[in-house]
């Protein structure tokens, strides 16, 4: 279950097949392990006789699965109903991350540099950066961003890094550790993004949270 699947991945039981993870870390998954086929929508992947899932809540929907396949579907929404869960859960995790509502290139220089990005927000994610691991002018990532991602590259490392500012915020990090953390900067830009994208400031944000926990 969940960052379970680095563990295979470590032994090799991943390599040649399909797997899952938790969104926040299918990119590293993909990234680490080149030899996946890294699903990071899915909520479980049976791959033969490996299977992997999304986050915890997951485990619950690829227990469902395995109760189903051995013991049948009327057993199976049996112990759903009792556990008060849907026996087949609707969507995907694209609904969590921007690096999985992100459309990942296949075989040009993009796929590595979104792993990347997504792996790694606070590292130097320049255009120029970008362009010289990737091997290509900085023209033509522009257009590759244009054309695969449907934004340009500045936008969406700015995306990414909003949302591990959030994460890092949800977890208690203060605004000057989120805004450095995130590769976002300063506080200012942080709280520029923050409006810009959210309509709250970074101060609101965390306040909003910690009251929720409350």
């Amino acid at each position: 279950m969940c960052t379970g699947a680095f563990v295979l991945a470590e032994a090799g039981l991943l390599d040649g097949r399909r797997a899952t993870t938790h969104w926040r870390h299918a990119a590293t998954l993909a990234s680490r392990y080149p030899a996946i086929e890294v699903e990071p929508d899915a909520i479980y992947v049976r791959s033969g006789e490996v299977l992997t899932s999304a986050g915890v809540s997951a485990g619950i929907d690829l227990s469902l699965a395995m109760v189903e396949q051995d013991m049948g579907a009327g057993l199976a929404r049996e112990v759903a109903r009792d556990l008060v869960v849907f026996l087949q859960r609707p969507g995907g995790q694209s609904q969590f991350s921007v690096a999985s509502r992100t459309p990942r290139p296949r075989h040009d220089p993009l796929r590595g540099l979104l792993d990347q990005v997504a792996a790694d927000p606070g590292a130097d994610h320049s255009l120029q950066a970008m362009a010289a691991r990737a091997g290509v002018s900085v023209r033509h990532l522009t257009r590759l961003f244009h054309e695969r991602v449907g934004r340009t590259p500045a936008a969406y490392v700015e995306s990414v890094r909003l949302e591990a500012a959030q994460s890092l915020l949800d977890s208690g990090e203060t605004v000057t550790g989120a805004a450095a953390r995130s590769g976002m900067g300063s506080d200012e830009s942080l709280r520029r993004a923050f409006l810009r994208h959210l309509g709250v400031t970074p101060s609101a944000y965390r306040a909003r949270f910690r009251t929720s926990l409350s």
